[in-house]
């Protein structure tokens, strides 16, 4: 009686053990597991398909764009208000999904973060001097290019440097963290000094104070400082082709044809001749 008390004893915790481990392969089975494998690709395809429905039905475009960028995306100190070709370009497709152009909202990145926002949600695109290159194709989905733009130099008049070839040893080039115009000049000028900053206004700040002997980057970014400041000038012409996009997140389609479809269409009607002579100060060239 002793045994068989005993053999109770040990097989009814291990039948109530085997019991609750059925009861959480039944809730936790093997079926919803199957789905959970792709889940994450379906899912993010399903939120990025419905992207502009969510931009309708949150009644509001978010852009990430350049605060420090004269032309492109500033922050007029007088107005407080951020101007340029890139908000207008932005004002222009929420006036196309939400047919009121004041439905926008600007939020401030830089070279360094802007591809992080557009990844996380933050933003629903990026407006923002962005060179389409093979790497960032590969974090991003891209518009056709809405501004061509070439790499170039910003010196104090009177600086010995005139082009990329003084750019020697001894030498300091500034320019912007995670800008494709760092990793040029590394590449071109492999014995200059290279010092990065936050954004552009830094950057130029730091030669101003004569802290580096140029500045580098886009030359349409170039031509605005030097409107800023007729001290300095932009010099050596272009060594690179910097085309820009607009970025939306990756499997954005429907946001991306829209925007193709209305620079399009912006190119045919004049508008976009209009934009850019308003900023740039000369028509672009075909």
């Amino acid at each position: 009686m002793t045994n068989t008390r005993q053999t109770q004893s040990k097989w009814i915790p291990a039948a109530i053990a085997m019991l609750l481990f059925a009861l959480l392969l039944s809730a936790c089975g093997g079926s919803p597991a199957a789905p959970a494998a792709g889940g994450s690709s379906t899912s993010n395809a399903s939120s990025s398909a419905g992207a502009l429905d969510a931009i309708k039905q949150r009644g509001k475009l978010i852009v990430g764009v350049k605060y420090d960028t004269f032309l492109f995306g500033f922050k007029n100190p007088a107005s407080g208000q951020v101007e340029g070709f890139d908000i207008d370009v932005a004002k222009a497709i929420a006036k196309k999904i939400l047919g009121d152009e004041s439905k926008l909202e600007l939020k401030e990145v830089t070279s360094k973060t802007r591809i992080p926002m557009l990844q996380n949600g933050e933003i629903d695109a990026i407006i923002a001097t962005m060179t389409i290159t093979d790497e960032r194709k590969q974090q991003v989905d891209f518009t056709e290019v809405y501004f061509k733009a070439g790499q170039s130099l910003l010196v104090k008049k009177g600086n010995p440097v005139q082009s990329i070839a003084d750019l020697k040893k001894g030498t300091k080039v500034l320019g912007a963290k995670g800008s494709t115009s760092v990793q040029n000049i590394r590449q071109k000028a492999p014995e200059a000094t290279v010092l990065e900053f936050d954004n552009y206004q830094d950057a130029f700040a730091a030669l101003k104070s004569g802290q580096g002997d140029a500045l580098t980057t886009d030359n349409a970014i170039l031509y605005g400082m030097a409107k800023q400041d007729p001290n300095f000038q932009v010099v050596g012409g272009t060594f690179t082709d910097e085309p820009y996009g607009i970025a939306v997140k990756k499997g954005n389609a429907e946001l991306q044809k829209l925007i193709n479809d209305l620079l399009k269409e912006m190119q045919q009607n004049g508008e976009y001749d209009k934009l850019y002579e308003k900023w740039i100060g000369e028509k672009p060239t075909k």
